[in-house]
C-alpha cells in the first residue's frame, strides 16, 4: 500500500535534486556538440563529405524541459510537507503533462536512434558485408524488442490503471511479475542465440562472409540479452509511474555508452583487441546492461508508487492475463515488423545484397524521426490509460488530439529531409556509387508514406492504452502482411527493384483508413460513455 510516508518522501525529493538536474543533461548536450565534428563520421570524398549536423532544436528541447521539471517539481514539494493527494496525470493541464511526461522519453529515443546509426557507420568501416550482415540480424533484434516492450505495454497499461483507480495492490503485482516475464524472455532468446544463428543467416544467404558476421553478432546479441529484457521492463515501470525524468537518465546513459565503446572494441583501441562486428555487439549489450543497473537503482530508490522485491515475484495468473490481453497483440503487432523485414530482405537480395543494405540503412536513417513519435506515444499512454481509469473523458481526447498534431510535424520534417538529402545520408555509411544510387531512390519514395505514418503510430497506441490491443495487431498485420510484402513482390516482379520502395506508401494508405475506422469504433464504446 502507499504509505504516507512514502509520499512524503517522494514530494520532497525533487525540490532537492531539481538544482542539480541540469547538470545531468550536460553530457547529452557535449555529446550532441561534439559528435559532428568527429573525422570518423566524415563520408566520402572533399566535395561530398558530410558530417552529422548540430540540431540546435534538441538543445532547446533540454533547456525547456530542465526548467519546466524544476519548476513542477518545485510545485509537487510545496512548503507545507504534506503528502501528495492527486497523481499528476489526473490534474496537470494537458499541454504541459503531456510534454513533461513524453520530452524525456522523446530526447533518450534521439539518443537511441543516434546511437543505432552510429553502430551501422562504425559497422560499415569494416566493409559492406558487414553492414549487410547487421541488417539481415534485424528481425531477431526486432522480435527480442517486440517481445520486451509489447509485454511492457501491457504492463504500464494495467500498472497505470490501478493507480489510476487507487488500487495499489494490483499495481504492485503488475510490477513484480514483469521482472519474472522479461527474465523467461531473455531465457528463450539465449538458447536461440547459441543454438539457431547460423540456421537463421544460412536461410536468408549462401555467402560464407555475411553468414560468419552474422553469427558473430548475433549470438552475442541474443547471449546476452538480459540487458534489453531488463531495462526495457524497468524502463516501463518507471513511464508507468509518470517518472519518465529518469527513464531519459538510463536510455541515454546506455546509448552513449555504446556510442563510446563501439569504435573502441570494433577497431581494438587503448589496447583492446580488435574485435569487428563482434565488438559492435558487446558495446551494444554493455550498455543496455549498465542502463539496467541504473534503473534498478531508479525503481527501488525513487519510485514509491510501486514496491519491487523478490519476495514478491510471484507468478499471479490473473495480474499475467491483465497484462498479457494488452501485451500480446502489440507483441504481435511488433513482430509482425520482423516477418516482414525478413520478407522484404528476401525479395531484395534476388537483386543484390546492396539493396539490403539500403533496406538496412533506411530503418537507421528512419528511426530519428519515427524515435520521437514512439517516445510522445510513451509518455501518451499512461495519460490515456490514467485518465479512462478515472474516468475523465474531455482529458482523453485532449491528449490524443496533441499527440496527432505533433506526430504530424516530426514526420512532415522526416519527409522533407529524405527527399532533399538522401545522397548525403548515405554516404554516412561509406555508400559506394551502386548503393547511393539504388538508396536515394528509396528514400525519396518510401518517405511520401510519412504523410499518414504519424497519425497510424498515434491511434495504434491509442487502441493499447484502452486496453484493445486487439486494433492494432489487425492494422498492423493489415498493413505489413496483407499490403506491404504481397504489394513488394507484384512489383519487384513486373517493374523490378525501384518499383519495390512504392510498397511502402500504398501499405500505410490503407493503415490510415483502417486506423480511423476502428477509432471511430473504439470511441464510440469506450470514451463517448465516459
Amino acid at each position: 500500500m502507499y504509505s504516507e510516508k512514502s509520499s512524503m518522501r517522494a514530494s520532497h525529493l525533487p525540490a532537492a535534486f531539481c538544482a542539480f538536474r541540469p547538470l545531468l543533461l550536460v553530457p547529452f548536450v557535449a555529446l550532441f556538440l561534439s559528435i559532428g565534428n568527429s573525422p570518423r563520421f566524415v563520408k566520402g570524398n572533399q566535395k561530398n563529405k558530410l558530417t552529422i549536423p548540430v540540431i540546435p532544436y534538441r538543445i532547446v528541447v533540454i533547456a525547456y524541459f530542465t526548467r519546466e521539471y524544476c519548476m513542477e517539481s518545485t510545485k509537487a514539494a510545496g512548503t507545507s510537507g504534506e503528502p501528495k493527494k492527486e497523481n499528476k496525470m489526473g490534474v496537470m493541464p494537458i499541454p504541459k503533462l503531456l510534454l513533461t511526461m513524453s520530452l524525456p522519453m522523446i530526447i533518450s529515443m534521439i539518443v537511441q536512434a543516434l546511437y543505432n546509426v552510429v553502430d551501422s557507420i562504425f559497422v560499415s568501416q569494416i566493409n559492406e558485408n558487414a553492414l549487410t550482415a547487421v541488417s539481415l540480424a534485424f528481425p531477431i533484434q526486432n522480435l527480442m524488442i517486440a517481445v520486451a516492450s509489447g509485454t511492457g505495454v501491457g504492463v504500464n497499461a494495467l500498472l497505470s490503471r490501478s493507480l489510476g483507480e487507487k488500487n495499489y495492490d494490483q499495481a504492485d503485482k503488475a510490477a513484480n511479475n514483469s521482472i519474472l516475464l522479461a527474465l523467461i524472455g531473455f531465457a528463450v532468446f539465449c538458447l536461440f542465440g547459441l543454438f539457431g544463428s547460423r540456421i537463421f543467416f544460412t536461410m536468408q544467404t549462401d555467402d560464407a562472409q555475411i553468414i560468419e558476421y552474422g553469427v558473430q553478432y548475433m549470438t552475442v546479441i541474443c547471449g546476452l540479452s538480459i540487458g534489453i529484457f531488463m531495462q526495457v521492463t524497468l524502463e516501463r515501470l518507471l513511464q508507468a509511474t509518470g517518472m519518465t525524468f529518469y527513464t531519459m537518465l538510463t536510455q541515454g546513459l546506455g546509448a552513449i555508452l555504446n556510442i563510446i565503446f563501439d569504435p573502441i572494441l570494433i577497431f581494438g583501441y587503448f589496447g583492446f583487441p580488435k574485435m569487428g562486428v563482434t565488438g559492435a555487439a558487446l558495446a551494444t549489450v554493455f550498455g543496455q546492461i549498465v542502463a539496467t543497473l541504473l534503473a534498478i537503482f531508479f525503481n527501488v530508490a525513487r519510485n514509491h508508487e510501486i514496491h519491487i522485491h523478490p519476495a514478491r515475484m510471484r507468478f499471479d495468473a490473473p495480474t499475467i492475463k491483465g497484462i498479457y490481453a494488452v501485451g500480446v497483440p502489440s507483441i504481435l503487432m511488433m513482430s509482425i515488423g520482423s516477418v516482414m523485414t525478413f520478407g522484404m530482405n528476401k525479395i531484395l537480395l534476388v537483386f543484390s545484397s546492396t539493396a539490403a543494405a539500403v533496406f538496412g540503412v533506411y530503418f537507421k536513417l528512419q528511426s530519428f524521426f519515427f524515435m520521437p513519435v514512439f517516445g510522445l506515444n510513451n509518455g501518451m499512454v499512461p495519460i490515456i490509460a490514467f485518465n479512462y481509469g478515472a474516468r475523465k473523458k474531455d482529458r482523453i481526447t485532449h491528449t490524443i488530439r496533441l499527440s496527432c498534431i505533433f506526430a504530424f510535424i516530426m514526420m512532415m520534417l522526416g519527409l522533407i529531409v529524405f527527399q532533399i538529402i538522401p545522397d548525403k545520408l548515405l554516404l554516412l555509411f561509406n555508400a559506394s556509387e551502386d548503393m547511393i544510387s539504388i538508396g536515394s531512390n528509396a528514400l525519396r519514395i518510401i518517405s511520401w508514406s510519412y504523410l499518414f505514418a504519424g497519425f497510424c503510430i498515434v491511434l495504434s497506441s491509442v487502441f493499447q492504452a484502452l486496453g484493445n490491443g486487439v486494433y492494432s495487431l489487425i492494422v498492423s498485420v493489415a498493413r505489413q502482411l496483407f499490403v506491404l510484402l504481397p504489394s513488394a513482390w507484384i512489383l519487384a516482379e513486373a517493374f523490378g527493384l525501384h518499383a519495390v520502395w512504392w510498397s511502402f506508401p500504398i501499405a500505410e494508405i490503407v493503415s490510415i483508413l483502417l486506423s480511423i475506422l476502428l477509432f471511430g469504433r473504439i470511441y464510440r464504446k469506450k470514451i463517448q460513455t465516459l
